[in-house]
């Protein structure tokens, strides 16, 4: 079985642990599990073939499982589509890793800023939100679509000078050089009526530790001078000579805020951003993230994120497999649509077909255990009408009395 399908990854998890969840339950399968007893035959006859000796547990390790691989990595905080290759479906992923439309749905607090940009790091600035208002939120839709540039944050796999962008951080080293901004599209975005709304079970994320503090201080001073940026277009509307975005920087945090923080304590809630992004390949949410709360002279982190949809594959377009769909119903069930999938694309409505497979196997199911059942009462039937036959031939005179 070859070919490319769509999953909903939870949050909590890396895409490549979660991968390897489906690859195991995979591998334990039947439909599976003959091709890989076949690949591995073949593998163990090569190989004796040109070398003369009997294969290794190392040599036939790629063969001994599904090969799989994986579209797009999505954050382990992330949940949402991810794309899966299977055999020689891995060769489509390239067709996913660049130049894909994704759409991605997020909630983010204003207030706070983190060195990963999200719920995970630690604090890096703490800012005023008493002027935030939903006027000045929903008219950044205009500023932000377009072609526009956009600084990674530094817990990236983005690599510098062969060094992963997250690796200096969790190291607490500097980096050698500021990360320069690359350019992405923004297609679409939608701010939801209930953005700055406090009614939300999101505390606000609060310096804990000194040590923590001294971690923030030994990262590159340049995260929080990161530049802001407006979309071409929108620039080229209101006549300016660069992308450089106008803004005043942002407002600090006011004594009176901070002692109606420190009084709440994880009472307090913070206003909520959220809204909905269909954006290019390569757009970083946590930057768009932080660049909504520096346009609103504010600051803010992600605290949930979905990816919606990558190209055609959509969880509201339902054809996006479940990972309970596959652990909890029986193979014969799910390969089937599994197959389906895999020849016909994203056009099968998944959860259609999994209850049209599941109809068709629970009919199944009955069919052969009223079968089984019709048989056995047969056979018992026939059982005791030889027993009573045997019983009569072997007492004749018996026979003869019971006649009169």
């Amino acid at each position: 079985m070859n070919g490319i399908f769509a999953i909903e990854k939870p949050s909590g998890i890396t895409s490549n642990q979660f991968m390897m969840k489906i690859q195991r339950l995979f591998n334990n399968s039947d439909i599976f599990s003959k091709e890989i007893a076949r690949a591995t035959a073949e593998r163990m006859q090569q190989y004796q073939k040109e070398t003369g000796k009997k294969a290794s547990r190392r040599k036939l390790r790629k063969v001994s499982k599904v090969k799989m691989g994986h579209g797009g990595t999505l954050d382990p905080l992330a949940s949402g589509v991810l794309v899966i290759g299977v055999g020689t479906g891995t060769k489509k992923l390239a067709n996913y890793l660049s130049g894909t439309v994704k759409v991605y749905e997020s909630e983010a607090l204003f207030g706070v800023s983190t060195t990963s940009g999200d719920v995970e790091g630690e604090i890096l600035t703490e800012n005023s939100v008493k002027h935030l208002n939903k006027d000045d939120l929903f008219s950044l839709k205009e500023k932000f679509e377009g072609s526009l540039k956009q600084t990674p944050p530094i817990f990236a796999a983005l690599k510098m000078d062969g060094k992963p962008l997250h690796q200096y951080a969790r190291e607490g080293k500097p980096l050698p050089r500021a990360i320069q901004p690359r350019q992405v599209t923004i297609y679409d975005m939608k701010f939801f009526p209930d953005c700055l709304s406090t009614e939300h079970n999101y505390p606000l994320l609060r310096p804990v530790t000194d040590d923590a503090k001294e971690t923030v201080k030994l990262l590159n001073a340049n995260i929080n001078n990161d530049k802001l940026y407006f979309s071409k277009e929108y620039c080229d509307k209101q006549g300016w000579d660069s992308e450089d975005a106008r803004v005043d920087n942002p407002i600090p945090l006011s004594d009176e805020e901070l002692h109606l923080i420190e009084e709440q304590a994880d009472k307090y809630r913070a206003p909520l951003l959220h809204f909905r992004a269909k954006v290019s390949s390569g757009t970083y949410i946590r930057s768009l993230i932080s660049d909504i709360g520096k346009a609103m002279r504010t600051s803010s982190y992600m605290v949930k994120l979905i990816r919606k949809q990558q190209e055609k594959w959509s969880l509201e377009e339902g054809n996006v497999f479940k990972f309970e769909d596959f652990s909890e119903r029986n193979e014969k069930v799910w390969s089937k649509v599994l197959q389906k999938v895999m020849d016909e694309g994203a056009s099968v409505k998944i959860v259609d077909e999994l209850k049209k497979a599941q109809d068709e196997f629970d009919t199944e199911k009955k069919e052969v255990e009223s079968s089984y059942s019709e048989d056995t009462t047969k056979n018992n039937t026939e059982t005791i009408e030889t027993s009573s036959t045997d019983l009569v031939e072997e007492n004749p005179k018996k026979r003869s009395a019971d006649d009169l």
